[in-house]
């Protein structure tokens, strides 16, 4: 919203939530809340597919023979790490499709996933699909790492306090 402002798609106060809203409402009606929900969940399904599958390959692969529940620090960001590196190489091209669709929508010519896929395509070649990949592959690593890393130790503190009663 704030550099739709500073180009003038916008007037000075209309980028608020309260104003957006309004905005959307009138113009779309509720349904206008839900622009590029199709190609959320296309990104969302199999994102998550990838994120846990390579989560849990990436575990497995560190427990070797012990069990995965027994691993420590480092192989658990490790492995957050990786399911994220899996997640967003996976879906980058969908995300990248799916926020076009958002900011087209918000001045009316957005043209649906796959009319906006093919005018990426066609006017900016497959490599814009790929457009701040390295930048989201680095901060995916230790984000998920982090993430992972406390869902775990989180899990493991409250089944033990659950196994003392």
């Amino acid at each position: 919203m704030h550099e739709m402002q500073l180009s003038g798609k916008i007037a000075q106060g209309h980028n608020t939530v309260w104003s957006v809203m309004k905005s959307v409402i009138q113009k779309d009606g509720p349904l206008g809340f839900y622009h590029g929900l199709s190609s959320t969940l296309l990104r969302e399904v199999p994102g998550y597919f990838f994120f846990f599958g390579g989560y849990e390959l990436s575990r497995t692969f560190f427990a070797a023979e012990r069990p995965k529940d027994q691993l420590g620090p480092i192989p658990l960001m490790v492995s957050g790490g990786f399911g994220g590196i899996c997640l967003w190489i996976a879906v980058y091209p969908v995300d990248c499709v799916k926020s076009r669709i958002q900011v087209l929508s918000m001045s009316g010519k957005q043209a649906g996933f796959m009319g906006t896929f093919a005018n990426i395509l066609r006017n900016e070649g497959v490599f814009a699909l790929y457009s701040g990949l390295k930048p989201t592959l680095i901060r995916a690593f230790p984000a998920n790492g982090a993430l992972f890393l406390a869902y775990e130790y989180s899990r493991k503190m409250m089944m033990e306090q659950v196994d003392m009663y």
